[in-house]
């Protein structure tokens, strides 16, 4: 049976805070900036601001304090884990989630797991199961637009004003860690992020900006490296601080001193290892990188081991 819930403020924070071809992004958008300046776009937050970017390029929100949600167990009796669909509002909208529960558990900690683009909660199954075995309850988004990105049009919206997708995902994932958090069996003090792919970026912007996040694991996904473009008087500086502002390497300061880890496919031939070592040196300690001898993009079952000791570092 379907239940309605309201979370109850246990994770009030203060959110201050694909499928791309990320090699020659820099160029592609320092073209798009002189590009934005010469049709002479102004942004404007508008006067009820309900999300904002700092003059770094970082994205805020304000206070989150409650959710709704709908919750119904699908597990049946025979199942060795509590399966529970959930739907929360969300910036306007219903994001719909998956949630695993291991057996008989109480007080575990929880992660918020982020699929790649194109990928829905059913089909991302072995990080969830992977997270079961070991003791963790996750939930799994069906992201919107599945997780897919439009940063042209995200830049027109936010030229006008108006709240971009990419924000609004970033969003999503927060409010995901108090939906998570709110349930019986878990601790809500114990929270991580994952994301996968495309999913990895929003899921470091989430941690950067969550202060209660415990800390986050990226999978095949990399940052966009924005900082390089060169701002000069032809570079149109709103469109360059949106641009910071959905990039993860803008956020990568923010983390520290809780934990950033990466696991990257050394073939992988969607997101070069390359770009994920550039991100993953722009990091501040503590941090991991695992370099997997595998031509996977997205989660190898290799990863297992790390996975598995990096979670129990950022829980203990």
């Amino acid at each position: 049976m379907s239940q309605k819930h309201t979370t109850k403020g246990k994770r009030k924070t203060e959110t201050k805070q694909h499928k791309m071809n990320v090699k020659l992004l820099p160029l592609a958008l320092g073209i798009l900036l002189m590009v934005a300046g010469a049709i002479g776009i102004i942004y404007s937050s508008g006067d009820d601001e309900q999300w904002s970017v700092s003059d770094e390029g970082i994205l805020s929100y304000p206070e989150i304090t409650d959710v709704d949600y709908s919750s119904n167990d699908i597990s049946g009796a025979n199942d060795k884990e509590t399966i529970r669909e959930v739907s929360f509002e969300s910036r306007g909208s219903e994001i719909a989630g998956l949630i695993r529960i291991p057996e008989s558990a109480t007080n575990i900690p929880g992660v918020v797991v982020l699929p790649g683009a194109g990928v829905s909660k059913e089909q991302q199954t072995a990080v969830p199961q992977l997270l079961s075995s070991l003791g963790y309850a996750s939930i799994t988004l069906d992201q919107r637009n599945l997780g897919g990105i439009d940063p042209q049009g995200d830049m027109a919206l936010y030229m006008n004003g108006t709240e971009p997708v990419e924000y609004m995902m970033v969003y999503d994932a927060l409010a995901a860690a108090n939906v998570l958090a709110d349930q019986s069996e878990i601790d809500d003090d114990n929270i991580a992020m994952l994301g996968l792919s495309n999913g990895g970026r929003f899921a470091i912007i989430a941690t950067a900006i969550d202060p209660e996040i415990k800390g986050v694991i990226g999978i095949s996904t990399s940052g966009y490296d924005t900082g390089s473009i060169v701002v000069d008087e032809t570079v149109d500086m709103d469109a360059y601080l949106f641009y910071r502002s959905i990039d993860p390497d803008t956020y990568l300061g923010m983390i520290s001193p809780r934990r950033f880890v990466m696991l990257h496919s050394i073939n992988d031939s969607i997101v070069p290892y390359e770009l994920a070592l550039r991100t993953y040196d722009k990091a501040e300690d503590p941090k991991a990188l695992y370099p997997i001898n595998a031509s996977t993009h997205g989660y190898s079952p290799l990863m297992a081991e790390d996975i598995e000791n990096e979670l129990a570092i950022m829980f203990q």
